[in-house]
């Protein structure tokens, strides 16, 4: 395989989960080529940089092959390579997620009164 669309291949090396999702973040500018912004049909080359960011975590990756097909996982991370200054801002903001939990996490939807109530006796101590 020579060339493949670069939104194929996002979505072949599984950082996004639709192909159109894939092209949004490309479209939106989350995905980059040496710092440029690129398009969804852009071809892919071998020994390319990547900056992606899928809106939870930003990766740099070195591009080792090619692929148009979505396949296992495993095969998926023998496309590319990450950088170690990638993986170690993933950690680190990974530990900081962690260490400092979202207040709004633990809400699933809109709000009970009864979950008002609680959060307001909680807030003002009673």
């Amino acid at each position: 395989m020579d060339n493949v669309r670069i939104d194929k291949w996002l979505w072949a090396a599984r950082f996004f989960k639709t192909r159109s999702l894939a092209t949004d973040a490309i479209d939106n500018g989350k995905v980059k080529i040496g710092g440029d912004r690129v398009k969804p049909a852009r071809t892919l080359k071998l020994g390319e940089r990547l900056h992606i960011d899928n809106g939870s975590d930003e990766w740099d990756v070195l591009v080792l092959g090619l692929s148009d097909k979505r396949q296992g996982a495993p095969i998926a991370r023998t496309l590319y390579e990450e950088t170690e200054e990638s993986i170690a801002r993933r950690q680190k903001e990974a530990e900081r997620r962690k260490l400092f939990q979202e207040p709004a996490a633990d809400f699933k939807g809109r709000p009970t009164k009864r979950d008002r109530r609680l959060r307001e006796s909680i807030d003002t101590g009673e």
